[in-house]
């Protein structure tokens, strides 16, 4: 990957990238039609599909994550990709004579909250995970998607703060039609569950009706959102966080520009979603 990389580059050859974790969906493909957007006709789209177990806690979904490789391939050769990018957990994380893989990145700030509270290492192996992945493909442009919005901004830290030569744009996130984010952990849903799990869409929309009635304090709208949330059947509240989009601190009012992001469980399975209120 690294040297048909270089070789790119010494064509003048734009190089834009997704990296997945595979299962891809709808919102996955959308992100690729940005990169060829990016790309240009003449250049390069780069799809990288490796489930990474740094990012997964002991008691997570990493054996079961779900995964098709040759449905993956089929989706993106009808997208357009030039490359599907999939290397091995051996090749991602070598051992060799001075012993096992023991290099990571950390970004310590942003990576604090929400989800870096509710998962304390998965940021230490995304940034590591995209940190190795940006130096394979080497690209001029990366596309990542709006549901994973608190990663998406470690994420940029990291190419600021580490002076990657790459753009890292957001897409909007994608949605199934009664407004649930699409996700590949929502194959693990029932029936039920997944009837459910519109409440995460209703909730931020129930906090927009609210502050646009003017600013309202975070934990007045917290307590509203947790009992709208507790009162669907099967849904049981991880975190409501409302924080400033640009720093992601947490915020004492509740305003229109906010953003607010929530995680839920359904039985065993976890979902998260955000968006500006």
């Amino acid at each position: 990957m690294q040297r048909r990389a270089r070789a790119w580059r010494g064509e003048n050859l734009r190089v834009a990238f997704v990296p997945t974790m595979g299962y891809l969906h709808a919102g996955h493909l959308s992100l690729v039609r940005r990169a060829r957007q990016r790309a240009g006709a003449a250049g390069r789209v780069v799809v990288s599909i490796y489930v990474n177990p740094t990012q997964f806690g002991p008691n997570e979904d990493l054996s079961r994550y779900p995964r098709d490789f040759a449905r993956d391939s089929r989706l993106c050769r009808a997208a357009g990709v030039d490359v599907l990018f999939a290397p091995a957990d051996g090749e991602m994380y070598p051992a060799g004579e001075a012993g096992p893989y023991s290099t990571y990145v950390v970004e310590e700030t942003l990576s604090r909250g929400m989800e870096g509270s509710s998962r304390p290492t998965h940021f230490r192996g995304v940034t590591t995970v995209v940190a190795k992945l940006f130096n394979l493909v080497l690209p001029d442009v990366a596309v990542f998607g709006a549901k994973d919005f608190q990663q998406a901004s470690v994420i940029r830290k990291m190419v600021r703060d580490l002076n990657f030569p790459v753009r890292v744009e957001v897409a909007p996130t994608h949605r199934e039609a009664d407004g649930l984010a699409m996700s590949s952990r929502n194959k693990y849903l029932t029936p039920e569950q997944r009837a459910q799990a519109v409440v995460l869409s209703q909730a931020w929309r129930r906090a927009r009706e609210i502050v646009a009635q003017g600013a309202v304090p975070v934990p007045v709208l917290q307590a509203e959102l947790a009992d709208f949330i507790a009162a669907r059947p099967g849904a049981r509240l991880d975190y409501i966080e409302i924080f400033d989009p640009e720093t992601l601190a947490p915020l004492a009012q509740a305003a229109p520009g906010a953003r607010l992001a929530l995680a839920v469980f359904f039985g065993k399975t976890r979902l998260i979603d955000n968006e500006t209120i």
